[in-house]
């Protein structure tokens, strides 16, 4: 009986160190439940291309439909037009000049969203959509251009949180009325 008492006491201390052993195991690291393959972005390009065409062949029918217009396209992906071009030698707004104009904004349809908002801006240091902060550097003192912005040039994905959603393509008439050159 001593004997078994023994090989049970040998056991239970094997047993015991075997569990203290394997209980202080450090951590391992898991791999992950799912990798991230990049699809999502992939499909995000798709769906902006896609978007992109279908504002381009609209924008493009636009201008077909307006033979009487010169439309020109811009560096920057949008197109315009002149409703008073003043042929005379005179400066674009450039970086910091603070320009006064005039503008209305409109859906691709043509129906009015903002009436003639009257705004000054400091070039390139205040908040204003792309497009039109790139529009403005094509006009002179007294112009008036018709511009049409593709969404991504306009508010884009989250529109201006007031009246124009998510990707919409707008159509602003813009009349430059001033420029107040910064000093220098």
């Amino acid at each position: 009986m001593g004997n078994k008492i023994l090989k049970m006491k040998r056991l239970l201390v094997i047993f015991s160190l075997s569990i203290l052993c394997f209980s202080c195991k450090s951590p391992e690291a898991r791999m992950p439940e799912s990798v991230q393959s990049g699809s999502f972005l992939k499909e995000s390009a798709e769906r902006n291309k896609k978007l992109n065409e279908l504002e381009q062949t609209h924008i493009k029918d636009i201008i077909k439909s307006n033979p009487d217009k010169t439309y020109i396209a811009s560096e920057s992906g949008f197109w315009y037009y002149y409703n008073t071009k003043i042929e005379t030698a005179s400066a674009k707004p450039q970086f910091g000049d603070v320009v006064d104009f005039d503008y209305n904004i409109s859906n691709i349809e043509g129906q009015e969203i903002y009436a003639k908002i009257n705004r000054s801006y400091v070039m390139d240091k205040e908040e204003l959509f792309t497009g039109l902060r790139e529009g403005l550097k094509l006009l002179k003192p007294n112009e008036t251009a018709t511009f049409i912005f593709p969404s991504q040039k306009a508010y884009g994905y989250y529109g201006d949180d007031n009246k124009i959603g998510t990707n919409i393509p707008l159509i602003c008439e813009v009349t430059l009325n001033t420029i107040i050159k910064k000093n220098d």
